[in-house]
């Protein structure tokens, strides 16, 4: 169970080196054979946001750079750790957050975005955004597996949409994506299920803000939290953090 810990002073470090790990991770990872997919699911949350302008400041200051569409983002399908049953122009949208910050400055491709439609029914939500991990995702024998999950944490130790309190049934379900009930508005969500985020290739954590000290301390030693629950359990994860 190997966590690499990176600290930092402060959000805005945190986010910087994040966002040029994560274009390095790109570089490496166009070098796969026959431009096979790149399936990346992403999170929201406060750093989200300066992880993301970061990553659009780091990547335009090369001019050299070739377009999203054609160097680093070429095979990179976007897909989400979780989202929130609400229309994608919603503030409250996961999906929304990308968009504004992420794909319209990098110019992604829509082909390339598999977001969560919160708004639809549910069962037709879920089939959907199965159906579209399957397809792309490389592992053609079991469920599908991404290469990279970007997670968050909250005050209670849970991550994506998945929060304290739930029944052993729900936490050993082992749907890819199913749909929650949260403690916080708004309360219905779909988030990838504990199965999806244990058989990513990768996870990187970005875990930043006050008021989760005792969470964070926790999910370091122990499954007592979600996120904690997805760290004891994995072979290895990657945690940017600017907690003490």
């Amino acid at each position: 169970m190997p966590i690499d810990i990176r600290q930092f002073a402060d959000s805005a470090a945190l986010a910087s080196a994040a966002a040029r790990d994560w274009l390095n991770w790109l570089n490496q990872a166009q070098q796969r054979p026959g431009n096979a997919p790149i399936c990346v699911a992403l999170s929201g949350g406060r750093i989200t946001r300066d992880f993301f302008q970061e990553t659009v400041r780091q990547f335009q200051s090369n001019p050299a750079q070739p377009s999203a569409a054609q160097g680093l983002f070429k095979n990179v399908h976007f897909f989400w750790a979780d989202e929130r049953c609400v229309p994608p122009t919603d503030p409250e949208s996961n999906y929304a957050l990308a968009r504004k910050l992420l794909f319209e400055p990098l110019a992604i491709p829509a082909a390339q975005i598999h977001r969560l439609r919160g708004e639809t029914d549910e069962p037709r939500a879920l089939a959907e955004a199965v159906s579209e991990i399957t397809n792309l995702s490389q592992k053609v024998d079991g469920p599908p597996v991404f290469d990279l999950i970007f997670l968050g944490m909250g005050e209670d130790g849970h991550t994506a949409s998945l929060f304290p309190g739930e029944s052993n049934d729900a936490i050993s379900n082992p749907a890819v994506y199913r749909a929650v009930t949260a403690v916080k508005p708004p309360p219905r969500r779909v988030t990838l299920g504990y199965g999806a985020l244990l058989a990513a290739r990768e996870i990187w954590a970005l875990v930043s803000g006050n008021g989760k000290e005792a969470a964070f301390r926790q999910s370091l030693s122990s499954q007592s939290t979600p996120f904690g629950r997805i760290l004891q359990r994995r072979s290895s994860s990657t945690v940017y953090t600017d907690i003490k």
